[in-house]
């Protein structure tokens, strides 16, 4: 596809991403009440369904329309090769979702299955044994890989079926207020090529949302190193880590910021892997299915060229995930939210969940350079503790630790997707379900967050709920 070919598509895209967008508050102003400004200059203010599908205010021409034949990209679904569409063949032989909004819905944030028997729509497992590659990757499952797909294109079988299931778990606050967390088990049924490795890890992971990436992408290296304590030298209890990954594109080792574990180095290999590995579309940085030797079937299947995945696509499709804006604050000046960030800071959440960053220099899209934002997290690797492991650890993350997510948005996500699933795995049904999750080196945090009374929890989860 050309840029001339898409413009049907485009305009499309701009049309959708354009609605509903809000003026900001009239209380607000760059100069001043910079709070609700959680991405800096890369801020809009949209609180509607398409919140978390704006483009960054202020982008060049160019970028403009990179962004909008980008989200056609995004949204638009790869079908089996060969076929009339041969600049959109090529889908599996194995894949989870058949474009990328499959899983991350409206550039938001995917969730378990809500009944018994649902198909993992939003969700995949990992798949991986003990060991470490030769850069310190996971080593996928001899038969089935690093990822279990569950469809896969005409003539191939499926690899199996993700199930979970959940048992509930009682407890109460320090006031007595009861409260209940479901604790997952996830199974593979119908296991397509025999039986797994018996030593297999398994990780589930939600899909996340995807708002403000570039930002993320473009802090310098020597900021978020600054933030490690890996040795817990200050004695407060959290010792942030970064994870050192394999760079695909540079052929060395670097620092990991993106994904669950940190476990990718750049925006650019984290999309062209999902590409890969959700979609079974190969492209230049990864030209090859994931298919094992037990799977003739899928070693046979017709590609749709090599790559798959012409650059004149990824391309744009990378600097769509870059350029993503993030959605202003909402409530800020509301007494009862203003309290609740005095509690949220209070209780040393802001050890991992660190209010604000600064960009560098950012040559792929000069709007995001040397920009101040609010993504409350640091970025690193931390141990959550053994109730939030999965086990499987992936170049330097360990079994238990997990990036710290950032926080922006995590109250839209009921407007924009429809749920209020957190956590890596959505196994919390809301904000207060998964402060009480967290362990390991935020067990004080949790523990304080238990020993609030009812009004202040009220008004923590009332800040939570305002980014």
């Amino acid at each position: 596809m050309t840029r001339l070919l898409s413009r049907g598509l485009v305009l499309a895209a701009l049309l959708g991403a354009c609605a509903d967008e809000e003026a900001p508050p009239p209380d607000t102003t760059e100069q001043g009440d910079d709070e609700a400004f959680l991405g800096g200059k890369a801020t809009v203010f949209n609180a509607s369904v398409l919140a978390f599908a704006q483009p960054v205010p202020g982008l060049s021409p160019e970028r403009e329309d990179d962004f909008f034949i980008g989200n056609a990209i995004f949204n638009r679904s790869w079908v089996t090769a060969p076929a009339s569409v041969v600049d959109m063949d090529g889908l599996g032989p194995f894949f989870n979702a058949r474009n990328c909004s499959g899983c991350h819905f409206k550039d938001g944030r995917g969730r378990p299955p809500e009944k018994p028997g649902e198909e993992f729509l939003s969700m995949l497992l990992r798949l991986s044994i003990p060991g470490a590659g030769p850069h310190g990757e996971p080593v996928g499952d001899p038969v089935y890989g690093g990822q279990l797909q569950g469809s896969a294109i005409l003539g191939v079988e499926p690899e199996g079926r993700a199930r979970v299931s959940y048992t509930e778990r009682a407890g109460s606050y320090a006031d007595g207020e009861p409260w209940s967390l479901r604790v997952p088990t996830y199974t593979i049924d119908s296991p397509g090529y025999g039986a797994l490795d018996p030593a297999v890890m398994i990780s589930p992971r939600v899909a996340p949302q995807v708002i403000g990436l570039g930002l993320l992408e473009a802090v310098p290296e020597e900021t978020i190193l600054a933030l490690a304590d890996p040795d817990d030298q200050d004695g407060d209890g959290v010792s942030g880590r970064p994870n050192r990954v394999w760079d695909a594109t540079a052929q060395r080792m670097a620092l990991g910021r993106i994904g669950w574990k940190a476990n990718q180095p750049d925006l650019r290999q984290q999309t062209l892997g999902a590409f890969n590995g959700d979609m079974g579309i190969t492209s230049s940085l990864f030209p090859k299915d994931h298919c094992t030797g037990a799977q003739q079937a899928c070693l046979d299947a017709t590609s749709g060229g090599e790559p798959e995945l012409r650059e004149d696509f990824a391309a744009p499709v990378v600097l769509y995930m870059r350029t993503l804006a993030v959605p202003a604050r909402r409530r800020w000046k509301d007494p009862q939210v203003r309290q609740g960030k005095e509690l949220f800071a209070r209780a040393r959440c802001t050890g991992c969940h660190v209010e604000q960053l600064t960009t560098g220099a950012s040559p792929e899209v000069p709007e995001l350079a040397f920009q101040t934002f609010r993504p409350y997290t640091d970025l690193l690797l931390h141990d959550m503790g053994p109730e939030l492991a999965d086990g499987r650890p992936d170049h330097e993350a360990t079994g238990s630790e997990w990036r710290t997510p950032p926080l922006w948005g995590i109250g839209l996500f009921k407007t924009v997707n429809r749920h209020t699933y957190y956590l890596h795995d959505g196994r919390a049904r809301n904000l207060a379900e998964a402060i009480l999750w967290h362990g390991g080196e935020a067990q004080a945090s949790r523990d304080a967050f238990v020993a609030l009374p009812r009004a202040d929890r009220d008004a923590l989860l009332a800040f939570l709920g305002s980014l």
